[in-house]
């Protein structure tokens, strides 16, 4: 038993070896930039990251879950409009008890565990890259300073940023940022359909009046 973990732990350190390897070779044109550039960079890549392998990763009984508590959701709700609401009550309580709550915990913990996978793996997996890469000694190496940012507080006291808090917080601005974005794009699509949708829709009424 020993062996097969000393053997399956080595297979797992020369994988991290190779993706170290790797990474180094990709990211290396970053450092050009400066630590904090670079690490902000790296923070955002994470983002993208995350964000297509929430969109393109599905497992089959994620989709089958997601289709199958849609569906007892959907008629829950059909019992609920009953015209007879102590009926419809029963009925959605019914519901709940035989299928949809057993339904609704397995697809909760296929998507915690396909969130895992898509959302946090890679995030733990950058941030551990980053405080290794951009360690005191490797800065002090690349950049000529052992650490990314020094700031002051209001007091004038110096406060030093080091890599691992520098990429949360580059991390977190690259969300709210993403986000934002995508409320400000996804308002200016919506506003110019449905103005397209009021134009096309008031065509019919010009011709017929002529």
């Amino acid at each position: 038993m020993d062996e097969i973990l000393d053997s399956l732990w080595l297979k797992i350190e020369i994988l991290i070896n190779y993706t170290k390897t790797f990474l180094d070779l990709m990211l290396a044109p970053l450092n050009s930039l400066g630590p904090a550039v670079a690490i902000a960079t790296i923070a955002f890549i994470t983002v993208v990251i995350t964000k297509v392998f929430t969109r393109i990763y599905n497992t089959k009984r994620y989709k089958e879950l997601e289709q199958e508590f849609l569906h007892w959701f959907n008629l829950r709700q059909e019992a609920l409009k009953s015209d007879d609401p102590e009926k419809g009550k029963l009925l959605a309580k019914n519901i709940d008890q035989a299928k949809l709550n057993k339904i609704y915990y397995d697809y909760f913990f296929e998507a915690l565990l396909k969130g895992l996978v898509t959302k946090y793996l890679p995030v733990l997996v950058m941030l551990a890259y980053v405080n290794d890469a951009y360690q005191p000694g490797n800065l002090l190496r690349l950049f000529g300073r052992d650490y990314v940012l020094k700031l002051r507080d209001l007091n004038g006291q110096t406060i030093v940023v080091g890599a691992g808090l520098w990429f949360l917080v580059s991390l977190i601005m690259a969300y709210v940022g993403w986000f934002i974005i995508r409320k400000i794009y996804s308002k200016h699509v919506s506003g110019k359909t449905t103005k397209s949708g009021s134009h096309i829709q008031k065509e019919p009424n010009v011709a017929g009046s002529g």
